[in-house]
């Protein structure tokens, strides 16, 4: 059996980003830049003030207080026509082009101001400096700059200079488009009759909210009892898709039948164990020539594998390094017995004490069936191949859910 680590790096290995589209900016939060964002014009454009005030010539200033005249306002969006100078001023607001022939401002606190606008004087109380509270052309960015490199997900951040930059159409990865097929005579989905013996089914609808937080575009295939006609004619949907993605049929009972329905289709599996709990029984291949991920049935090792595999395959896919997730360090709520030869992911809860110490309990009852206790984890206790006993208050690594992921 594989480790999770190596796993998870021929998974990536065999993967790369699909193509690129172009989208409205308004549309682009949360893609993943597939071009580099470079600015189209100057940020400001001119030189503006930063502040609301009078528009000056430094050196009539030097001595003050001084009353100047006030030969114009010029509100932002409407510069000055003008020139300013010796003796004269111009109101202006933040954001106002700096008027020709000033180089500095003052502003409106460190003034008396009287009469009415664009027909009076203004008295300075403050000697400013030349350049003060006057942003300058170009401050921020220059025609040409480059401002986003490719291969980042876009956040809110990213759009605002993207716009201020003037793109308003931004080159990104399309989402990839991830099949999901669900198999098994024993479940139904939610609403539906429950057949006798049976359950419902959870992992599709949770494995397509999976896929969406990681960026993909999940396809669902719906649920295929154990039949491998069945099966194969269900698969056939996936055309198109970027990766298939299985629940269920991925051990070896006797109707664990994916292998075998999908052979005739070109299946060629990579691995399909790994030495971890949950979720031991996991495939991966390619069916042609899209990559298969092949999950368990149970809903907390089928989302546990999610986690640790499909999401980072996902990321991948969408122009990401698909990195795994690092783990932060806790303080053991409760001892720990030596593990086995799997790694093990304890469903923890977490809490933090008066010190500011992380605490990770785990729950009493680890049974990869109980979608409860991992709807109430805060997060999994890493437990790797035969790790030694832990007392409680030792440290252990935890993986934090509720992110990117579950």
């Amino acid at each position: 059996m594989l480790s999770v680590e190596e796993a998870r790096a021929r998974i990536l290995a065999a993967l790369a980003p699909v193509g690129t589209e172009w989208v409205g900016i308004a549309e682009a939060w949360g893609r993943v830049l597939a071009a580099p964002v470079t600015a189209r014009r100057d940020k400001p454009l001119a030189d503006v003030s930063a502040m609301d005030g009078f528009a000056v010539r430094a050196a009539d200033c030097g001595s003050v207080p001084v009353r100047l005249r006030v030969i114009g306002s010029t509100p932002a969006g409407h510069p000055f026509a003008g020139t300013v100078g010796p003796g004269e001023a111009v109101r202006l607001f933040t954001g106002s082009v700096i008027p020709a022939g000033a180089d500095a401002v003052v502003i409106q606190e460190d003034t008396d101001h009287a009469g009415a606008e664009g027909a009076d004087t203004v008295e300075i109380r403050f000697a400013p400096r030349p350049g003060q509270h006057i942003r300058r052309r170009a401050g921020d960015f220059a025609a040409g700059e480059p401002l986003l490199a490719p291969g980042r997900r876009l956040t809110a951040r990213d759009i605002g200079i993207a716009a201020s930059a003037d793109r308003p159409w931004l080159c990104v990865h399309r989402r990839p488009r991830v099949a999901i097929l669900a198999t098994g005579d024993e479940i139904a989905r939610p609403g539906e009759p429950v057949p006798e013996g049976g359950v419902i089914s959870s992992n599709t609808l949770a494995l397509a909210a999976m896929i969406r937080a990681a960026g993909g575009e999940p396809v669902d295939l719906g649920i295929a009892p154990d039949d491998p006609d069945t099966i194969a004619a269900a698969a056939r949907g996936a055309a198109g898709s970027d990766l298939i993605v299985t629940s269920g049929g991925a051990s070896v009972g006797a109707h664990d039948l994916v292998r075998e329905a999908l052979a005739p289709q070109g299946l060629e599996l990579a691995f399909w164990k790994i030495a971890m709990r949950p979720g031991k029984p996991f495939m991966f291949g390619r069916v042609g020539a899209t990559p298969l991920i092949g999950l368990p049935g149970n809903p907390v090792s089928a989302l546990v594998c999610g986690l640790l595999f499909l999401v980072p395959a996902i990321e991948k896919l969408a122009g990401l390094p698909g990195e795994a997730q690092q783990p932060v360090r806790a303080a053991a709520g409760a001892a720990l017995t030596a593990n086995d030869h799997r790694a093990d992911h304890l469903r923890a809860s977490l809490a933090r004490r008066a010190d500011g110490t992380l605490v990770a309990t785990p729950f009493p009852v680890q049974d990869s069936s109980l979608m409860a206790g991992l709807a109430r984890a805060d997060a999994l206790i890493l437990r790797a191949p035969h790790a030694p006993a832990v007392a409680e208050g030792e440290a252990v690594d935890v993986l934090l859910l509720g992110g990117r992921d579950i």
